[in-house]
């Protein structure tokens, strides 16, 4: 028996709901810029200050995680009833209520690996936006040989005493809790003495300090523990068996990251109403139309044309994916192949726009299109780290060859 009818009475809830409750300060705020949205937590900032009342009204309703059982603040609801919901919200043009690591990373692996006490503590905080988390992963001397860390646990009673650094920790001066890869025996293989734990940065001994970019912005933080505390009772799993959730975590990241780079045409915006595509908008912008609607250079068409066609086929490709995802499906070896081709598509996408406004693409400061065109060098600039964060090129290209492939060591 189809669920069509009952599909088509939840749409038409949705959009009452959404034109009831959803504040007009807020409609059309949909762009996708590194760091813009609301990420929750204790220190956060709604901008504008109706975000907090959507936010509000949207956890209220379980729909900030759609798909997450009831009992832990979610929606309860089915991968097809999500995408219903999903699709009214982006056509009454509302942003995302929630965004953040919580949602996309450690509430789905707490979901999966955690026990019940952690499930009911973490959870609905994440849903309600009460908590924002970080990652703790990379180290100085351990970025792409993860495996490698040398952040120390050692137990001490019904504690663990927490030594080290962890490095690139996004967003670590703004978050309330870190999830943390931990070195709990340092006498076995280096991915069975790994622990999965779970710390509040409120903890003593905990430094976090700001690096900077070349681009000018940047959410990049050291995260520095020493004799911190931390209760046993935060691993997730098992202690000594960290890598493998750590590895499960890092598909829902490179999904994540994927879906981010890929379906967010970008994020920069130019001045204009205009229906047509970013760059075509910005090749008419920067004089390549020919005043009868065309654009006089027919290798920029091509590349545009060529840009948004796979822009388009990735989009679908990886909603195909969140739709598995929703239903139950844990990212696998083709979140790998996923955050390979978005960083690529996004790097390329950069590169074209740079070209496309030509020696003013070299903008650092300005206003008007000046300042789109400060907005655009730097994350041009900004790109170009895309193939090192999480997970580096090289790395996902040695996933792909081994578990996807097949193909010998």
């Amino acid at each position: 028996m189809s669920d069509a009818p009952d599909l088509d009475a939840f749409r038409n809830e949705v959009r009452d709901w959404l034109s009831e409750n959803a504040p007009l300060e807020i409609r059309g705020l949909t762009g996708s810029i590194e760091g813009a949205g609301n990420w929750g937590g204790k220190k956060a900032v709604f901008d504008p200050p109706e975000m907090k009342v959507w936010m509000e009204r949207m956890a209220a309703k379980g729909w900030t995680a759609p798909t997450w059982p009831v009992e832990y603040g979610g929606g309860g609801l089915s991968k097809a009833f999500a995408k219903v919901l999903g699709q009214e919200i982006a056509k009454a043009k509302l942003p995302p209520a929630l965004l953040g690591f919580g949602l996309e990373m450690i509430g789905p692996t707490i979901l999966n690996f955690g026990t019940e006490e952690q499930k009911k503590q973490h959870l609905p905080a994440i849903t309600r936006g009460e908590v924002r988390w970080c990652q703790g992963y990379s180290e100085p001397d351990s970025g792409s040989d993860l495996a490698s860390l040398q952040t120390r646990a050692v137990r001490d009673g019904d504690d663990f005493i927490i030594n080290g650094t962890k490095v690139w920790t996004s967003y670590g001066d703004q978050a309330d809790w870190i999830f943390c890869l931990v070195r709990t025996d340092p006498d076995v293989k280096k991915q069975e003495g790994i622990t999965f734990l779970l710390i509040d940065m409120e903890s003593p001994g905990i430094t976090v300090r700001p690096i900077q970019l070349i681009s000018g912005k940047s959410p990049f933080c050291e995260t520095t523990f020493d004799d911190v505390r931390v209760p046993v009772k935060n691993v997730i799993s098992e202690i000594n068996a960290g890598w493998t959730v750590a590895k499960a975590l890092l598909g829902f990241e490179r999904a994540m990251i994927a879906d981010a780079f890929g379906a967010s045409r970008g994020g920069e915006k130019v001045k204009g109403k205009s229906k047509e595509s970013l760059l075509v908008r910005m090749s008419r912008h920067y004089g390549y139309g020919n005043g009868d609607g065309a654009l006089r250079d027919a290798v920029m068409r091509d590349e545009i044309a060529a840009t948004e066609m796979d822009e388009r086929a990735f989009h679908l490709t990886v909603q195909r994916s969140r739709d598995a995802a929703k239903a139950g499906h844990q990212p696998g070896p083709e979140s790998s192949l996923f955050k390979v081709y978005a960083t690529e598509l996004n790097k390329d996408r950069h590169e074209l726009m740079v070209r496309i406004a030509g020696a003013q693409g070299l903008g650092w400061d300005g206003h008007g299109y000046e300042e789109d065109e400060l907005t655009l060098t730097r994350a041009w600039l900004r790109s170009r780290g895309n193939s090192i964060e999480g997970g580096t090129s090289e790395i996902q290209l040695n996933i792909i060859a081994k578990r996807v492939l097949g193909l010998p060591d």
